[in-house]
């Protein structure tokens, strides 16, 4: 029997189970499923010990499921990855054992995955799709090299204008991006003149996270279902953009401090902190908590303490300096195809020099951001900072910058 019918045995045996036992909801899936959360519920006894995997000796279920994690390595494929997960908690447990991070396996795959550090030696390119008409941005991960492809929907946010500030609410649903939702995961907020930007996370990035009350804070935790892990707005990262005071003509000026990240990070062996369990804050998903929960780390909710008690400071970037083009008249920077428009808005993210030991810049490029088309911006980024980061840094590109302009 070889392996490819073994997998298609596999989905007709679980086919008719998952529809009247448990519901897949792909909100990591598809673009067409793709705006739903994976949500867990018990696989009826009785037709589950009918199917033939049921007493599956467990070696020989961990090497078919070993051999699935190999084979499926791209999307849309690598959906069977996490329909194997929701099978049942014995399968689901051997999964997260099998399911590496993306820093190593340098692949997305379960919603959690969005807020781990991305690859290390390799940058992991996603592109931004803009909404106009209904001020919203979807993130979604390239099937292909073409940006423009459809692909793998990650993470959609909604802006929304404040007296004072600007908020840009980040979810897992792209339609159902509120606060108040299970699938909210944190925001962005502005100050009034876009100068400034806060990135606030709605769970601790790390064990000694504190957190900042506002309404938002109130919202939710109305709905808290973790008393070990209170649900707030926890900031993760400072962004700041040079004044333009004289008026001139240039590139803008970044500058992001990484509340979470250890400046350690970019030194070799060094460590960032890795989210291990997604938590939701509506009561109804509670029964699904443990299956965003990375086995490998099921002893601690978070791999590494507050930064406070680190001896380093946190990671600082800034944007790559670009250089003039006497022909083009321009400034430009390398980005290696993944820009083809000329924009304000585009931008390379280094270490700065203040966190190397000898003073010198980082040439390794973290986060990159840039136009394709009308509405279509790419962004690729890799270790220490993790989707959902990069994602929140990008957004604050698009908001309007009344004193940098």
């Amino acid at each position: 029997m070889s392996f490819k019918s073994i997998i298609q045995d596999m989905k007709g045996e679980f086919g008719s189970i998952s529809r009247r036992g448990f519901d897949v909801k792909f909100g990591y899936g598809m673009r067409s499923r793709s705006h739903r959360v994976v949500q867990d519920s018990s696989v009826p006894v009785d037709v589950f010990k009918q199917s033939c995997w049921a007493n599956m000796p467990p070696e020989l279920l961990r090497d078919v499921l070993m051999r699935i994690e190999a084979s499926e390595s791209t999307w849309p494929p690598r959906k069977n990855v996490v329909v194997c997960a929701g099978v049942c908690r014995n399968w689901r447990e051997i999964m997260k054992e099998i399911v590496k991070t993306p820093e190593i396996s340098c692949k997305l795959t379960f919603p959690i995955s969005l807020k781990q550090p991305g690859p290390r030696d390799s940058l992991l390119q996603c592109y931004i799709k803009r909404n106009r008409s209904n001020q919203t941005y979807y993130l979604y991960l390239g099937l292909n090299q073409a940006s423009n492809d459809d692909g793998k929907f990650l993470l959609a946010a909604r802006k929304c204008r404040r007296p004072t500030c600007t908020d840009y609410i980040i979810s897992l649903n792209w339609n159902d991006v509120s606060k108040g939702s299970s699938t909210y995961i944190g925001k962005l907020r502005s100050n009034f003149l876009g100068t400034k930007f806060t990135v606030y996370d709605a769970q601790p990035p790390n064990a000694g996270a504190k957190v900042t009350k506002s309404c938002s804070t109130r919202l939710i935790n109305m709905k808290q279902v973790s008393p070990r892990v209170p649900a707030g707005n926890y900031p993760v990262a400072h962004i700041s953009y040079e004044l333009n005071v004289l008026g001139s003509r240039g590139p803008r000026r970044m500058h992001c401090v990484m509340d979470a990240i250890p400046a350690s990070s970019i030194e070799p062996g060094g460590v960032a902190p890795t989210q291990t369990e997604l938590l939701h804050s509506n009561l109804d998903t509670f029964p699904s908590l443990l299956f965003f929960r990375s086995k490998s780390t099921r002893a601690e909710s978070f791999q590494s303490g507050p930064l406070s008690d680190q001896k380093d400071g946190m990671l600082v970037l800034r944007n790559k300096s670009p250089r003039w083009h006497e022909q083009l008249q321009c400034w430009c920077l390398n980005f290696n195809g993944r820009v083809t428009v000329a924009s304000v808005k585009n931008f390379q993210l280094v270490a700065s020099p203040e966190n190397a030991a000898a003073g010198q810049e980082h040439e390794n490029v973290i986060l990159q951001f840039g136009k394709v088309g009308k509405d279509v911006f790419t962004m690729d980024y890799q270790y220490p900072i993790s989707a959902f980061q990069a994602f929140a840094i990008c957004l604050s590109s698009f908001d309007t910058k009344i004193a940098c302009e």
